[in-house]
C-alpha cells in the first residue's frame, strides 16, 4: 500500500515560484512511475509530467520550460519546481505513483494540495 501526501502549494503571485514535494510512504520501486497531475476547476485532470528510471520526462507546452520534476527514490520523495507561474497554472496539484504489483499496474494518488496563482 502507498501513501501520497502533498505539499508547498499556497498563493503566489504570478512571475513567482513553488516548489510542490511529494512524501511516498512504503517502498517504491525504481521501476515504478512517478508524477504530478494538476486539475483546474471545471476542467479534467491532467499529466505535468511523470518520471521513471531510464526515462526523460516530458512536459506539455503548457509547462515546458517552466516546470521540472525530480526525484529523489532514497527518499521516496517527488518534487515539482514551478517557475515563472501564471494564473492559469492555478489548480489542485496531485501527486501518484503507478506500482506494478503482482504484475498488475495500480495507481495511487495523493489528496492534492491548491496553487493559486494572482495579483
Amino acid at each position: 500500500q502507498v501513501q501520497l501526501v502533498e505539499s508547498g502549494g499556497g498563493l503566489v503571485q504570478p512571475g513567482g515560484s513553488l516548489r510542490l514535494s511529494c512524501l511516498a510512504s512504503g517502498n517504491i520501486h525504481s521501476r515504478d512511475v512517478m508524477g504530478w497531475y494538476r486539475q483546474a476547476p471545471g476542467k479534467q485532470r491532467s499529466v505535468i509530467a511523470t518520471i521513471a528510471e531510464s526515462v526523460n520526462p516530458n512536459y506539455p507546452d503548457s509547462v515546458k520550460g517552466r516546470f521540472t520534476i525530480s526525484r529523489d527514490d532514497a527518499k521516496n520523495r517527488l518534487h515539482l519546481q514551478m517557475n515563472n507561474l501564471k494564473p492559469e497554472d492555478t489548480a489542485v496539484y496531485y501527486c501518484y505513483v503507478l506500482k506494478f504489483e503482482w504484475g498488475v499496474p495500480r495507481e495511487y494518488w495523493g489528496q492534492g494540495t491548491q496553487v493559486t496563482v494572482s495579483s
